[in-house]
C-alpha cells in the first residue's frame, strides 16, 4: 500500500494490560499505536503474500514435470514380468 492510499479505520478490543504495553512501546518507537498496529498488519500480510507466490511458482514446474533426460529402454510389460 502506498503513503498516499485511501485508509480505513478499524476498531479492536484490548485488555487494559495490552493498551498499557502497546502505549510504552509506540512511545518508544516514537509513533502512536494505530501506526504500530496498521505497521504490524502490513507486514503480516506482505508475508503472508509473498508465501503464496513463493509456494505458486514452486508448484508451477512440478506439475509440468521434469526432464531427468532418461531414455526408457524397456517396455512396460518387461518392467512388470514375473
Amino acid at each position: 500500500m502506498t503513503q498516499t492510499a485511501r485508509k480505513q479505520n478499524v476498531t479492536i478490543s484490548l485488555s487494559p494490560e495490552t493498551v498499557r504495553k502497546a502505549r510504552i512501546l509506540a512511545a518508544r518507537r516514537s509513533t502512536s499505536i494505530s501506526a504500530l498496529l496498521a505497521q504490524q498488519i502490513e507486514a503480516l500480510t506482505g508475508e503472508d503474500e509473498a508465501y503464496e507466490r513463493a509456494g505458486r511458482s514452486c508448484v508451477s514446474p512440478m506439475r509440468q514435470g521434469f526432464d531427468l533426460g532418461g531414455v526408457i529402454t524397456a517396455s512396460r510389460d518387461e518392467l512388470h514380468e514375473r
